[in-house]
């Protein structure tokens, strides 16, 4: 006979926790749910999920415990009623955050007898449990390996560090380059429209530059590791000089210059603190500062 595999209880099932609920009990686990909204428990109780009546109740019920609420003062005024619940558990707190708050949280956890793991989740709901999703993963080691293999049913798990901080920081940071691209393309599509051209169609030409374009992004993390920002393909000058055309052409067509004004913001003090002859990758020690 198959070894049972191990309980899991999900508090929080908005898109995200449903989903990983949904993914646990696909892969045979025995799964108790828990959300303020009961209602939400529904759906998964029919794919044979436990409902608790409270959350109390549902971290009782399994000794991994994956939390999935909207922020981490969520989770804290979740938590904070449930000190002397938690001894004895891992929690696996994938709610997206900072690092100093899941360093708060892996201290409480510690403070109260619980094991803690903090996730960032990379994937929407519907990619949960398929082959592009995967969850970064830090804190103790030894707490990761001991349910790794439960945490396998969500997707990829990539483990970054002791540091409970560590995954979101990498959560975080991933996400940064997706928003600055998604506000990028948002800006495209605005520029082109105010001249009625479909953004389906400009889409054809767009996709593809970008595509190229990231592919210097190794090249670049390479320059800022070495500190050798000098560059032959385009200098910090050559950029300061074009900013101010799409300021001007963004206003002349009557989109917001919102985006790009901090921007033309960091040019000028490039230029200001002699790095003129730098390439885009100086950018980041800028930012740092």
């Amino acid at each position: 006979m198959a070894t049972p595999k191990p309980a899991v209880s999900v508090l929080g099932l908005g898109m995200m926790g449903s989903a990983l609920a949904a993914a646990f009990l696909k892969a045979g686990h025995p799964v108790t749910v828990w959300n303020r909204s009961a209602a939400r428990t529904g759906p998964l109780a029919a794919q044979g999920a436990l409902p608790a009546d409270t959350p109390a109740a549902a971290v009782a019920a399994s000794p991994l415990v994956v939390i999935c609420l909207l922020t981490n003062d969520n989770v804290q005024e979740l938590l904070a009623p449930l000190a002397d619940d938690v001894a004895g558990r891992t929690l696996a707190n994938v709610t997206n955050g900072t690092p100093g708050q899941a360093r708060e949280l892996a201290a409480w956890a510690a403070k109260h007898g619980a094991e803690y793991l903090d996730g960032g989740i990379m994937a929407v709901p519907r990619m949960i449990a398929g082959p592009q999703a995967y969850v970064f993963y830090s804190g103790s080691r030894q707490t990761f390996d001991a349910h790794r293999e439960t945490l396998t049913a969500l997707g990829g798990t990539k483990y970054v560090g002791t540091d409970p901080g560590f995954a979101a920081l990498y959560d975080l940071a991933l996400l940064t380059g997706m928003y600055g691209m998604v506000l990028g393309v948002m800006q495209a599509y605005a520029l082109v429209g105010t001249e009625d051209v479909s953004a389906t169609e400009f889409s054809e030409l767009l996709v593809p530059w970008i595509g190229a374009m990231l592919g210097g992004a190794p090249e670049w993390a390479k320059a800022i590791d070495s500190g050798q920002h000098l560059t032959d393909v385009s200098s910090l000058a050559v950029n300061h000089a074009a900013i101010p055309n799409f300021l001007t052409a963004f206003r002349d067509q009557g989109v917001r210059t919102d985006l790009f004004e901090p921007f033309q913001a960091i040019l000028d003090r490039a230029m200001a603190e002699g790095y003129a002859a730098d390439g885009l990758s100086r950018i980041a020690d800028l930012l740092r500062k």
